[in-house]
């Protein structure tokens, strides 16, 4: 078998191009590249020039650099640069929400140099840990005090820790739910070493039933948990307890209330058309002692966890060894801050993706898929009419309506051929099949993308469809 050239052939190929690098990272991929010519020519491939070899080290070595110097759809170059056109706006496999301008800018800001992470500016020592996004919170909610840390299934697991071990935590029936990654609540709550107290039944829960659980001696209750169930609708003969008298029930047996929203709107949703989501405000003014929620949904930030409540117990919870774990760096407590404050400036739904998607209209969205359909060549696309959704467990079983463009004849086989063209392509394109089209959903697309939109199926359709 032919052997390939020598590490020490292939480095010297290189070697005027990468006099810049550290030695030891430029041996090692010499290496990874001498590696995969050996696999190369053990399968009877033809052998490679060395200065082909040597090309090849320099561009994985500029491929590690960064996004700025190598092309986005390279693995090592960062993310690859992707349109979502699914029609699910917070769509959790595509990263849920994107940033608002400002939170990019203020983390790059945090990245790029020291802040006053935990140092009081008076008096030059250290201080309480960055509060610009909990002051935004308490303003925001009404709350007395509020904290910040990686995520909501962290901010629940901290919460319900004011139980103490071992102590109940009675949840309903109804609402013992799998989130996503097939994250349930009863493991949230056994990892957390609390015990689960179930109250009430699957589709019906009473505020008598919290009454009797928290009058049992034995089961020891200290946190009524409520949880949104998220993507879970339960309709027919369901009914689900008031949320002020849940609280009422739990105060009066010595109890404290924590209700996890999981999206945590701090708009209406009415105001895009959607059915009303549970606001933190709301659920503080019905006697939940704390309301947790997710910074990356409805919020419309970065992925975080946001608790917010009694000032005593937002001690509590800030002193606890846990929360050092949970706690987020600079750069997403900086992006959280500058997202919370386009809310009280007044500018959140000019401002925020999420909400600026939500609220886009509709002849809006139908005049841009008239314009990428006519971009497309002759009978290749037509305007639909679509549903959008919110995603991200927000406002389960509701919809939006929307505009989009069908791509070629509707063929089940084709359209998935098409469907993993687009995403193959460069831009990586998500769309959906309906119908047996692949549909391509303008709710979720900025259209700043629609050229790039355009030029991106008329590629796919290339390869999909035969002259």
């Amino acid at each position: 078998m032919t052997r390939p050239p020598s590490v020490e052939r292939v480095l010297a190929a290189a070697r005027p191009f990468v006099a810049d690098r550290d030695a030891d990272a430029v041996l090692a991929v010499a290496r990874e590249v001498v590696e995969v010519e050996r696999t190369r020519l053990g399968g009877g491939q033809e052998p490679r020039r060395v200065a082909t070899l040597g090309a090849d080290v320099v561009a994985r070595l500029e491929a590690f650099d960064g996004p700025d110097s190598a092309t986005s759809g390279t693995d090592t170059a960062g993310p690859p640069s992707v349109i979502n056109a699914t029609g699910v706006i917070v769509h959790t496999n595509l990263g849920r929400a994107a940033w608002p301008r400002a939170a990019i800018e203020s983390a790059r800001l945090a990245a790029e140099g020291s802040i006053l992470l935990e140092l009081d500016r008076a008096t030059g020592r250290r201080g309480a840990r960055f509060r610009a996004a909990e002051e935004h919170l308490i303003s925001l909610t009404g709350a007395e005090d509020a904290l910040v840390v990686t995520n909501n299934a962290a901010a629940i697991a901290l919460a319900v820790g004011l139980a103490g071990r071992g102590g109940g935590v009675a949840v309903s029936r109804g609402e013992l739910v799998e989130i996503g990654g097939g994250v349930r609540i009863p493991e949230i709550l056994r990892r957390a070493g609390v015990r689960l107290v179930e109250v009430g039944t699957t589709n019906r829960t009473r505020v008598a039933d919290f009454e009797a659980a928290l009058a049992d001696p034995k089961a020891r209750i200290r946190v009524v948990l409520r949880v949104h169930p998220s993507n879970f609708v339960q309709s027919g003969f369901v009914e689900t307890p008031d949320a002020a008298a849940v609280a009422e029930a739990a105060h009066g047996h010595g109890a404290i209330v924590v209700d996890d929203l999981g999206s945590g709107a701090l708009l209406p949703t009415e105001r895009v058309g959607l059915g009303h989501e549970p606001m933190p405000r709301e659920r503080l003014a019905a006697g939940a002692d704390l309301v947790t929620f997710s910074g990356d949904k409805l919020v419309g930030g970065p992925q975080a966890g946001l608790i917010v409540g009694r000032a005593d117990l937002i001690v509590k919870l800030r002193r606890d060894p846990l929360a050092r774990a949970m706690r987020p760096d600079k750069t997403i407590l900086a992006a959280v801050a500058a997202t919370l404050a386009l809310y009280r400036a007044g500018r959140a739904m000019a401002e925020i993706p999420v909400w600026r998607l939500l609220a886009t209209p509709l002849a809006d969205l139908r005049r841009r898929a008239e314009a990428i359909a006519a971009a497309l060549p002759d009978g290749a696309a037509q305007v639909v009419e679509l549903e959008a959704t919110v995603g991200g467990g927000s406002v389960p079983g509701q919809t939006l309506p929307s505009f989009g463009v069908a791509l070629g004849a509707a063929n089940g086989r084709a359209a998935t051929t098409l469907l993993a063209a687009l995403r193959a392509g460069e831009p990586c394109v998500i769309g959906r099949i309906e119908r047996d089209h692949v549909v391509l959903d303008l709710r979720t697309a900025a259209p700043a993308d629609d050229a790039t939109l355009a030029g991106a199926a008329t590629r796919a359709l290339a390869l999909v469809i035969a002259p």
